[in-house]
């Protein structure tokens, strides 16, 4: 890149024709008058003329990490060995530029607020998002009747089993779904994205549908699990596409008819309705979005295609997060059950699920924004940090920043959600340690997720949720279950999270 020095017009005349273009224009300020030669340069003794390259220089030295940096900004600008011993008195450009390297101090710049950072998350969409993954809970006040609460089955109303296998195979299974129609939209293929979800919603719903059906339990109960498979279906596509604030639409029925059985005794015709317009409206609006995907797109010339084993560790940790989920909020009346040998005990509540579940669900929410904003601070970090152990401190502190937001969030929300729910049970510090691991657990997993690691946190949860299943039927304390699964589960996912997430190339 070497090469002749650019002439710069009207500077002095023909004796001096030739200057280093030192810094950019807007930079540069206008020549002042040349001063008369004073005795020094009539002898022909001047100072080193490295020292004015260095000052003009200084911005560009100062912000150098290494001599080969400034050596290539001085190739670049046309300085040859020839021209550097000719103006310099150095032999080459290198030396040149490792004097100047030396002579000034360095001064790395800060991150720029020109930087446009990736991860910022906008945190009113984080809000609504939040909203609509707590709002539909709202949508079992209104289909409470449904069940058959004179016969239960493992402590459960008949029909709540059947909910429950629904809930847990419509979870997994659109967990594999958003995360393959995701991978469409990172290839810039919306069209491809909105035929994945166009055919793999409808098939999620139809087999949670068919599980709900073969567990069994009266008609109205597999009703209400059926209806709650089609609007999950729904909610996907429109979570995936980007459309949090239709979901937030079809929500209103729902929650506005929640509010008033709460006030007044409503007919179970009138709740059946409203329950069916929200379904109908989420349906509706994701038909909807899909045809304009469907329809607004441009088929690609050239064909790709996205294997499907890729989504099976999605699929599991659907599942396990399902499972250790149910566990928290059911796991109370399932270890009753199992004691009495199927059956409730006389005067305990049936349905312990409130406080935990909508500690949880609302806050996912700040879950999804948290992430956001760990991902952003350890790109900011990386541009400051002077050294991979610098690095790794400040993202290890990152995390536990994160984290310590969350998990306070999460007891916060729990403890509200206990004193506002009737005949809720006092919350114990062994409730809330159990309540603290889960929410930490899932926590660490959607962010090792987030990074690839998805075999790893599918096998981890799995595990816990597998152990603290079999440990809740052969009639263990759920408490404890809780406290050993998600906290082994915890600690793994902490030790895989610190080391890796510490390491510079998983945030390029």
């Amino acid at each position: 890149m070497s090469g002749p020095l650019r002439l710069v017009p009207d500077e002095g005349g023909a004796e001096r024709t030739m200057q280093l273009r030192t810094l950019p224009l807007k930079l540069r300020r206008p020549a002042a008058p040349e001063p008369e030669p004073g005795p020094e340069e009539q002898l022909g003794l001047s100072a080193d003329p490295l020292d004015e390259l260095a000052e003009r220089l200084q911005d560009i030295c100062a912000d150098a990490v290494h001599p080969y940096e400034i050596a290539a900004f001085l190739e670049s600008d046309g300085l040859s060995d020839e021209q550097a011993a000719l103006l310099y008195g150095r032999p080459d450009a290198f030396t040149v530029a490792e004097e100047l390297f030396e002579k000034v101090q360095r001064r790395y710049p800060g991150p720029s607020s020109e930087f446009a950072n990736p991860w910022r998350a906008d945190p009113w969409r984080c809000v609504v998002r939040g909203l609509v993954f707590a709002l539909p809970g709202l949508g079992y006040l209104l289909g409470a009747n449904l069940f058959a609460t004179a016969r239960m089955r493992f402590g459960l109303p008949s029909g709540m089993l059947a909910l429950s296998i629904a809930t847990l195979v419509s979870w997994g299974f659109n967990q594999a779904l958003a995360h393959r129609a995701y991978r469409w939209l990172g290839r810039l293929r919306r069209r491809e994205a909105a035929v994945c979800l166009a055919v793999g919603a409808p098939l999620g719903a139809l087999i949670a549908a068919a599980a709900a059906y073969v567990v069994g339990g009266p008609l109205g109960a597999l009703c209400f699990a059926a209806g709650q498979s089609c609007y999950l279906a729904a909610a996907t596509v429109l979570l995936v596409l980007g459309r949090e604030k239709f979901l937030l639409l079809s929500l209103a029925p729902a929650s506005v008819g929640a509010g008033v059985v709460l006030a007044a005794d409503v007919p179970q015709v009138v709740r059946t309705v409203v329950l069916l317009t929200s379904v109908l409206l989420a349906v509706g609006l994701s038909v909807r979005e899909l045809l304009a995907c469907v329809r607004g797109g441009e088929r690609e010339s050239v064909e790709l295609k996205l294997p499907l084993r890729q989504e099976v560790p999605h699929l599991l940790f659907g599942l396990a997060c399902g499972a250790l989920t149910l566990i928290a909020g059911l796991g109370t009346t399932i270890h009753q059950a199992v004691r009495t040998g199927g059956h409730a005990l006389q005067g305990t509540p049936t349905t312990p699920t409130g406080p935990a579940m909508i500690a949880l669900t609302l806050s996912l929410g700040l879950a999804e924004w948290l992430l956001f904003r760990y991902r952003a601070m350890a790109v900011a970090a990386l541009r400051t940090s002077h050294t991979t152990g610098q690095f790794t401190r400040r993202t290890g502190g990152i995390l536990l920043g994160c984290l310590f937001i969350y998990l306070t969030t999460v007891a916060a929300l729990d403890a509200a959600a206990t004193v506002l729910w009737p005949g809720a049970p006092t919350l114990g510090v062994p409730q809330l340690g159990a309540m603290l691991l889960l929410g930490g657990s899932l926590w660490l997993a959607l962010l090792l997720n987030a990074f690839g690691f998805s075999w790893s946190t599918a096998l981890i949860c799995l595990a816990a949720a597998g152990a603290e299943s079999t440990g809740l039927l052969t009639g263990a304390d759920p408490i404890v279950l809780q406290l050993i699964g998600c906290g082994a589960a915890a600690v793994v996912l902490t030790a895989i999270a610190g080391p890796v997430l510490g390491r510079t190339t998983q945030h390029r």
